[in-house]
């Protein structure tokens, strides 16, 4: 089954934004830093508390968030992106493929240090798009 999910990305301040959203919505929220990730071990401690994903899960709602971004500045308009997550890696590899047949790509579809597949593009259309697959 493949989803669509709002992502939303912050400048730092991603966990009171979603605390915010919790509170206007209920459910429940999870946050996930770049602390608890085996790859920041020289970060400074402030910046290891940026969030790299943030998920607030109520009934069928499903908004994620995160404070990074790619070498692109953080921009009004650049914050919001359309998340497609399947757990059927062919069918995250047709969607990469077709939307990479006019793209810009942010990322190619690799897979990060926890096995997730993931990668990004920004259509011709200026729409960021993410793709994940946890297969």
């Amino acid at each position: 089954m493949s989803q669509l999910i709002t992502y939303l990305t912050f400048n730092g301040n991603c966990r009171e934004a979603m605390l915010f959203y919790q509170n206007c919505l209920g459910g429940e929220l999870y946050f996930q830093t770049l602390e608890d990730s085996p790859k920041t071990r020289g970060l400074p401690y402030n910046y290891k508390k940026h969030i790299v994903q943030a998920f607030l899960k109520k009934e069928n709602m499903l908004l994620m968030g995160t404070d990074l971004f790619d070498e692109d500045k953080l921009l009004q308009g650049n914050t919001v992106s359309i998340l497609l997550k399947s757990n059927d890696e062919t069918k995250i590899r047709q969607y990469y493929s077709s939307f990479s047949k006019k793209k810009t790509i942010s990322l190619p579809l690799k897979r990060n240090y926890w096995g997730m597949l993931f990668g990004s593009i920004t259509d011709e259309y200026g729409i960021r798009w993410l793709f994940s697959c946890n297969n």
